[in-house]
């Protein structure tokens, strides 16, 4: 039909129609020859629906529109793939202000072009240009931020890789390196609405079996995680009022939109959505056939987060910064546990306690290095089957106190975990 349909294109629309008439009496005498009742299929529907009742022709429209975008991405590519050369500069720059225009003028296309090279190129590179766009929506002009806000609807696969990028470039090791108050309350907003957000670039990317080392994640779960974790400690560095059971005893004045923008209440909301992302996880890694097979947090990465908390809570003192250091604990404690519950991070019982063991004592930490945890009940997996990452519970014996490490820690007695199971809460060294 496809022959027939490029001649039928060279003529009038009259000849074409009765052109059209022409070929399907021939078609369908044929047929008839060989079934009593024809099948009439798509083919010569469609020549009919464009040539005789002379609807434009769409069906094609998809296969060129992905030609087309085939054709964008390689030229994309081509102009600002970083080639290690005195070239990477200009090329940046110019990436930059064509990222930014594509944001003001919501040009999707480019944004999409956009969000696939983050994901093919080195963090490094990935870093700058979500600083650009930091720049000129966040800091430059005041309320730019609601243009950068506006494309969540546009390009969610952009805004999934923007926000990963903005957490690798902003780790809250410094002060300078806390995100600012807008793109923070932006990302909450956009995560807060639809939490699936954070795995458009999982769902919808051929897992490699070897993730390249030096790129951005599939997911900013993990960088997401270290802003919740180590907010509290960050904030009482930088000198802000103090948390309590992740809230503070003074908040801020709403904005304009009738939404409070208190920083400490923003965090406690998207550690609540990482949460509800990371207990769905489950599901999808079963989906792909990678439970159990595949970390999108990588135990390599909570080492660096861990040991930073620890050097927080050091330079912190503990009399005056208690609470947040107990806030950021818990925190840490829960994105562990459901982590490894869902599968999405891979790791021993013996890897966390070592991990954790400088940490200062905390209780709900303590329960998910040492405590047993029940069965999975995910009905796609076999009976009795849980990741490796749930090894048995130490026994129940007291382990020695550490007086030296820790003078005035007092000896935690005996509780009961589970009923019939005596469970210790043991200090962590």
């Amino acid at each position: 039909m496809s022959d027939i349909r490029h001649s039928l294109l060279r003529r009038d629309a009259l000849s074409a129609a009765k052109e059209v008439l022409y070929h399907l009496d021939i078609y369908f005498s044929s047929q008839l020859q060989s079934a009593p009742l024809p099948i009439v299929d798509k083919g010569p529907v469609e020549l009919l629906e464009e040539f005789v009742y002379q609807v434009p022709k769409e069906r094609g429209a998809q296969p060129k529109d992905q030609s087309k975008d085939s054709v964008r991405q390689i030229i994309f590519s081509s102009l600002f793939s970083p080639q290690g050369n005195k070239a990477d500069d200009s090329r940046m720059s110019l990436l930059g202000k064509l990222v930014s225009m594509a944001v003001a003028v919501c040009r999707i296309p480019v944004l999409e072009c956009a969000a696939s090279w983050l994901q093919r190129t080195p963090a490094v590179y990935c870093v700058r240009l979500a600083r650009a766009l930091v720049d000129d929506y966040c800091c430059l002009v005041p309320g730019s931020v609601q243009t950068l806000r506006q494309i969540f609807s546009a390009s969610p696969r952009f805004c999934c890789q923007f926000i990963t990028s903005v957490t690798a470039l902003y780790d809250l090791s410094s002060d300078d390196l806390i995100p600012p108050l807008d793109l923070l309350e932006m990302i909450v907003s956009w995560i807060f609405e639809d939490s699936r957000l954070i795995l458009i670039t999982f769902l919808n990317t051929p897992i490699a079996p070897n993730l390249p080392l030096g790129f951005l994640e599939l997911t900013p779960l993990t960088g997401l995680i270290r802003w919740c974790v180590k907010a509290p400690l960050a904030y009482k560095r930088k000198k802000k009022p103090s948390l309590s059971n992740g809230h503070v005893a003074t908040k801020a004045a709403p904005d304009s939109a009738g939404l409070d923008r208190d920083p400490h209440l923003l965090y406690s909301k998207l550690h609540l959505s990482v949460l509800q992302v990371l207990m769905v996880l489950q599901v999808h890694l079963t989906e792909k056939n990678l439970y159990g097979r595949l970390g999108l947090i990588l135990f390599d990465h909570m080492v660096p987060l861990v040991e930073e908390i620890n050097r927080l809570a050091d330079e912190l003192n503990p009399l005056h910064a208690s609470q947040e250091i107990e806030l950021s604990l818990d925190r840490l404690a829960q994105a562990l546990q459901v982590a490894m519950a869902s599968g999405a991070l891979l790791c021993t019982r013996d890897d966390l306690r070592t991990l954790c063991s400088r940490l200062p004592h905390n209780n709900l930490l303590q329960l998910v290095i040492s405590g047993p945890v029940p069965q999975s009940p995910h009905a796609a997996l076999p009976p009795g089957f849980y990741p490796h990452i749930h090894t048995p519970p130490l026994g129940y014996g007291a382990v020695p106190a550490h007086p030296a490490a820790h003078p005035a820690l007092p000896t935690h007695p005996g509780h009961t975990f589970l009923s019939g199971m005596g469970f210790p809460f043991r200090p962590i060294r």
